[in-house]
């Protein structure tokens, strides 16, 4: 996918990372930590995890043909290089979203119900959860210097 009306697709799909990559790692952190919150999101927690991760390799290559379609710029190739570095964190959020769904499906406590695996589930579903939003953070901060840094005049004065 290049353009969407003649826009650069990646500056549309972008913000689909932007919302359910955050999103699903709350979802995850807190059904990893509260059972009761997994068997309350149920299906939802993996089915959100899917598209964020889905989504990851779809706007990282609308953004590699932006790239083609740029001048050459030390910013952007910076953020081209995070930008490779978010799959293996959306890949944790949806391995470790899929396993809290599946461990939360029974009534009595779920599968993960021994104190250690589940302390275990946790500490890994906030880790994962946590490098895939700074990483998302660092990505869009990046992305975001890469195409402001010299679109505007900062010496202007309003009206």
């Amino acid at each position: 996918m290049s353009t969407v009306n003649g826009l650069p697709a990646h500056v549309l799909l972008v913000h689909i990372v932007v919302v359910l990559v955050p999103l699903t790692a709350l979802a995850l952190i807190a059904a990893a930590l509260w059972p009761r919150a997994a068997r309350r999101l149920g299906v939802l927690l993996p089915v959100l995890a899917f598209v964020a991760l889905v989504s990851v390799p779809l706007t990282t290559q609308a953004g590699e043909w932006l790239e083609r379609h740029v001048g050459d710029d030390a910013l952007v190739r910076r953020h081209t290089e995070l930008g490779d570095g978010l799959l293996p964190w959306a890949l944790g959020l949806f391995l470790l979203a899929t396993l809290v769904w599946w461990a939360a499906r029974t009534t009595d406590g779920g599968r993960l119900s021994a104190l250690p695996v589940r302390v275990a589930v946790g500490v890994l579903s906030v880790a994962v959860a946590a490098g895939a939003v700074v990483d998302v953070y660092r990505i869009g901060d990046s992305g975001a210097k890469a195409a402001w840094h010299d679109a505007y005049d900062k010496t202007a004065q309003g009206n």
